[in-house]
């Protein structure tokens, strides 16, 4: 096989060295022709664009750029009439922009590809008539029509109709989300099945897309401290680099020595060596549906170790439900959950929703209740037919003790942290509900992610009382948790983390956790889609609320830092000082430093760009299983 290969390098090489021989032999003779070296008209157009692109940039920056390196190496070369390595130089130079820009443009495309979501005109009620419109002739309060398989142009409630959107473009998850009266739609999600009249609340820039549309751009020139010291770096480096070409010529007697150590080490390398990872990281984020605040917030993400997760709307959903029906005295559950729901037809309680949202999940049948009383501290009374309903907390009992089987239900229930309610008809206990804020199925798995990520410490934050929050942290794996938390308290536990040497991110619903989220090194506001302030105020905004996209974008985050050390010390330093010591000791030529400086450039973007499709965890564990969001949590029961 070896031998094989080497055959047949032997017979490619023949023809290849035939080849150039030729070349030069025709550009000798060019040149002896003209009169003048044909090099020459090369040099003269690289070089004009090279010096005028230069001269832009030190007046705009008001320093001495890379550039200056360039220029003045071309001029050296051309000094000493060797003009085709002058020329070869120049175009070799542009041509590694070039690439560089091509590469460095491909991962500027979640920008573009996002802007191209919204579309340009939409279907508008004008009268009693549907007209198809340009989306700058549509108006709030406007009413907008979504068919079959277009896509949403606006902000909006639907006011009817019934579809079911891809809302990939703004959460990330590919899962489509049913839609009907009162729920919000978004600019840019696709109707996969059926049609809504929208009613028109935000265009433009003012929609969550616009919103994320503007972060990212904001984030692609959000410079982090590595960026910021490379930038320094490079701006010392240029003025040092001519004293140290300076220094080879006057030691060797050879202009081409330090001619070529010039152009070897211009700092372009270490110039693009964190802007390219940070654009690749915020567009893959976006696409996911995770805006990233720029180079400083994905730094700080990159070297978290201390989680703080906020519970209500978090870790759970924020919304209670029925976590269990008991029934007594020969009465079954679904008799006991209808009555339950009869009687609580008439509350506006939280909880009244969540008995009536489990009896239609049921399909059970649901009578109307007629004289309506809740009482506060004890619960509802209501005449449901010939019974006389109650569902309440223990004081339907007036004081009397609890037979075993009911004493057992509510001690069981209580320490869990559950609120449980009793259920009377015609004075006798029948049953009992047990209502609670129910966990996210995404929540235990995300812990999980961060332990393996590397995260030393995560702690959930909560209000409620030591029981609950007890059984919400074992249903999801946390270990560390603290109750009856008042804001302040949240703030005095990110700073002694923070004492303690920890980089901390604090995960929470973006509203009531603003003090919290702002004080975190991190702060990740999840559900983000639709809410300004969220976006505005968190340095990592989740669309969604899958809680698996924080290990995600903190292990994007940490593969970000490593990718901008290895473009910072592999391609830019080390090949710089390798390609310095080989230029002063005479191994190279400036036509061999300008391959060696360009492959340096282009190899720093093209690791970079992995960052575009890296994926920190599996996507079937990263998906959560996706549901129709009805709300936030309300207050307690009155019972």
């Amino acid at each position: 096989m070896a031998e094989k290969a080497v055959e047949y390098l032997k017979s490619f090489s023949y023809p290849l060295i035939l080849a150039l021989m030729l070349f030069l032999s025709a550009f000798r003779a060019v040149n002896e022709f003209l009169g003048f070296p044909l090099a020459l008209v090369p040099l003269v157009i690289s070089g004009g664009n090279i010096f005028w692109s230069t001269l832009k940039a030190t007046l705009e920056t008001k320093r001495i750029t890379a550039g200056v390196l360039v220029v003045i190496a071309m001029a050296a070369t051309a000094y000493i009439e060797d003009y085709l390595a002058a020329a070869v130089v120049g175009w070799m130079m542009i041509v590694g922009e070039s690439i560089e820009a091509l590469t460095l443009d491909k991962t500027r495309n979640a920008v573009r590809e996002l802007i191209k979501l919204t579309p340009r005109q939409a279907t508008v009620k004008r009268g009693d008539d549907w007209v198809t419109v340009g989306l700058d002739e549509v108006n709030p309060g406007d009413t907008v029509l979504v068919r079959p398989g277009e896509r949403v142009p606006v902000d909006g409630v639907v006011l009817s109709g019934a579809a079911a959107l891809n809302e990939s473009s703004i959460t990330g998850e590919s899962m489509p989300v049913e839609k009907t009266a009162g729920d919000k739609v978004f600019a840019g999600t696709i109707s996969e099945s059926g049609a809504l009249e929208v009613r028109v609340e935000k265009l433009g820039e003012d929609t969550t897309l616009g919103q994320i549309v503007k972060v990212v751009k904001e984030a692609q020139d959000n410079r982090g401290q590595a960026q910021r010291v490379a930038d320094r770096f490079a701006a010392y480096f240029t003025p040092v680099t001519l004293i140290l070409a300076a220094i080879v010529y006057w030691w060797t007697g050879e202009l081409v020595r330090g001619v070529t150590l010039l152009v070897i080490a211009c700092p372009c390398a270490l110039v693009l060596a964190t802007p390219t990872s940070v654009v690749a990281s915020v567009g893959n984020a976006a696409r996911r549906g995770a805006l990233i605040k720029g180079g400083v917030t994905l730094e700080a993400a990159g070297r978290v170790n201390a989680v703080l997760f906020d519970k209500t709307g978090t870790l759970t959903h924020g919304i209670p439900r029925v976590v269990a029906v008991q029934a007594f005295g020969g009465r079954s559950e679904d008799e006991v959950l209808a009555l339950a729901a009869a009687a609580e037809t008439r509350s506006e309680h939280p909880i009244a929703r969540a008995i009536m949202q489990e009896a239609r999940r049921r399909q059970l049948a649901v009578e109307t209740s007629q004289e309506f009383t809740a009482e506060i501290g004890r619960g509802v009374r209501a005449r449901v037919g010939q019974s006389l309903v109650e569902v309440g907390n223990r004081r339907l009992l007036d004081g009397a003790s609890a037979p075993g089987d009911i004493e057992a239900f509510l001690e069981e229930r209580e320490e869990k942290g559950e609120t449980v309610l009793l259920v009377k008809a015609n004075g006798q206990v029948i049953g009992g509900l047990s209502v609670a804020d129910t966990v996210r199925a995404s929540a235990g798995r995300a812990v999980r992610a961060l332990k393996e990520l590397g995260v030393e410490t995560v702690i959930m934050l909560t209000g409620d009382n030591p029981a609950t929050a007890r059984s919400i942290a074992q249903a999801v794996g946390i270990e560390d948790y603290r109750a009856e938390l008042l804001p302040e308290d949240k703030l005095d536990i990110v700073r002694q983390l923070q004492r303690q040497g920890k980089t901390v991110a604090m995960v929470g619903d973006g509203v009531n956790d603003g003090p919290a989220l702002a004080l975190a090194d991190v702060g990740i506001a999840m559900g983000a889609a639709g809410t300004d302030v969220a976006i505005e105020t968190s340095d990592i905004a989740l669309m969604g609320d899958n809680l698996l996209m924080v290990p995600e974008i903190l292990g994007l985050s940490r593969r970000a830092l490593k990718i901008i050390g290895q473009n910072i010390w592999a391609f830019a330093v080390g090949v710089n000082l390798v390609g310095m010591f080989l230029a002063g000791s005479g191994h190279i030529n400036p036509i061999m430093a300008a391959l060696i400086h360009n492959a340096a450039s282009v190899a720093v973007v093209g690791n970079s760009a992995r960052l575009l499709t890296f994926v920190s965890l599996p996507e079937m564990a990263r998906r959560g299983p996706r549901r129709k969001s009805t709300g936030q949590q309300g207050a307690a029961h009155s019972a």
